[in-house]
């Protein structure tokens, strides 16, 4: 295993446009680690950049102890899991799982014994002479983590590898991967677009932004302290709602109602005319079901409700509204950046499914105001993130990232003998030749 240090780096192409731009991340040892951000973000490019398959136009990459800039990928000892499963069509999944150790010139009962040993782990026991074509999704994709398990690699660096799976298998896939990552303790590098694989599976995740890193925390604080409007709208299904407000004497007045400030957002604020309300759909609430001291703690709107969509067990609401047109379009370019493009303003409000509300009535919804956020419209910052919730989040993550692992090992004391016996002892001459196979 092997930390993983990104300094400054930066990927331009030839017409001079950055892909990766001036990244700055840390990857600790035994981490799982979560490159999340829309297409074209930078994120694809960035892994490729640690296993080495992109060239580094400037910055230091580091993986453990040693500087890699100028290091072929079959040199950097990694493995990389890839999205297209990246299979031998005619070899058997016994051949496709022991390829690197082939390349690697291990001896036949090393192989045999590495083989069997991460099949087992995987539950491929009984498919090792079958042909990838004749198995599921599921199981090539368990093929592909098989391969880069199998030798003693320093990372595992997974480029959306779930993304050719349909919505079920890739909850199980999710679990999967999470429960095999813990076990072995290998540092992790996972690059997705998909918000919830982020939210569920990373200890900490990095958002990236047309090649700008723009947060790294654990999901937790992504999500109740963003940094910015961007973090704020792609993290959370469905995503903040963002209300145009105008600040009067110690609180907000935006399209849904009045808005109170406790003493610490009305500080951050102060000075300024017009800033950018966020809420999320959850802390909506049907007034009618809401007790009279929970009431006290938020504001009544009172909305016309255009849609309506009942889940069974959750309800939601939309709620359109009208703004000025230059925060309108600000509202839609996020938008289209955050790949919603949503067609008109209006807020999506979460209702109790026991709320009765019907489209087109007009209805009154609670708000929980004390935890909206307030950004600045022109540069998207979040002017009442609360750094020591973010500290006091930090240290909680990395407190139960420590006793989850304490907890594994006590659970399965074979694991490290598993773990070591699948990842072996050789040295990596062949995964990264295998990566390149795979990158077309």
């Amino acid at each position: 295993m092997a930390a993983i240090t990104m300094k400054n780096i930066v990927k331009q192409y030839g017409d001079g446009f950055p892909a990766v731009n001036d990244v700055t991340l840390d990857v600790q040892d035994g981490e799982f680690m979560i490159l999340v951000g829309p297409s074209g973000c930078g994120k694809s490019t960035l892994l490729r950049m640690i296993v080495g398959l992109e060239d580094i136009t400037s910055g230091e990459m580091r993986i453990a102890d040693r500087v890699v800039n100028r290091i072929a990928p079959r040199e950097r000892n990694l493995s990389m899991v890839f999205q297209n499963y990246a299979l031998y069509p005619h070899l058997t999944v016994y051949e496709n799982i022991a390829f690197p150790l082939r390349l690697a010139k291990t001896p036949g009962d090393e192989v045999e014994r590495r083989v069997k040993d991460t099949a087992e782990l995987l539950e491929l026991t009984e498919h090792l002479q079958r042909k990838p074509a004749n198995l599921s999704g599921g199981q090539r994709q368990r093929v592909a983590m098989g391969r880069a398990i199998v030798r003693q690699a320093d990372a595992f660096l997974f480029d959306e590898p779930l993304s050719n799976l349909d919505a079920k298998l890739r909850g199980q896939m999710r679990t999967e991967i999470s429960r095999l990552q813990r076990r072995l303790g290998v540092t992790t590098v996972y690059v997705t677009h998909d918000q919830t694989e982020a939210m569920t599976l990373g200890d900490r995740v990095a958002v990236l932004r047309k090649g700008v890193l723009q947060q790294v925390g654990s999901p937790r604080e992504l999500y109740e302290q963003p940094s910015n409007l961007f973090v704020a709208g792609f993290i959370g299904s469905p995503s903040m709602n963002f209300l145009p407000a105008t600040v009067q004497d110690g609180h907000l007045e935006t399209p849904l109602g009045r808005f109170e400030m406790d003493a610490r957002k009305a500080a951050a604020v102060a000075g300024r005319s017009v800033v950018l309300v966020g809420i999320r759909p959850e802390d909506f609430e049907d007034a009618s079901l809401i007790s009279d001291e929970k009431r006290a703690r938020g504001t009544i709107a009172r909305a016309h409700v255009d849609v309506t969509e009942w889940l069974g067990n959750e309800q939601y609401a939309y709620v359109p509204y009208d703004a000025p047109e230059d925060l309108a379009a600000q509202l839609r370019d996020l938008s289209r950046e955050l790949d919603s493009d949503q067609l008109r303003t209006q807020a999506v409000v979460a209702l109790d499914a026991a709320s009765l509300i019907n489209a087109g009535e007009d209805a009154e919804l609670w708000i929980d105001t004390g935890k909206a956020h307030i950004f600045d419209p022109a540069s998207g910052e979040n002017l009442t993130r609360d750094e020591e919730r973010v500290a006091e989040l930090g240290r909680r993550a990395d407190r139960a990232r420590a006793a989850q692992r304490r907890a594994q090992q006590r659970e399965e004391p074979g694991a490290p003998t598993v773990a070591a016996a699948a990842t072996g002892a050789t040295g990596g001459a062949g995964e990264g030749a295998d990566a390149e196979s795979g990158s077309d």
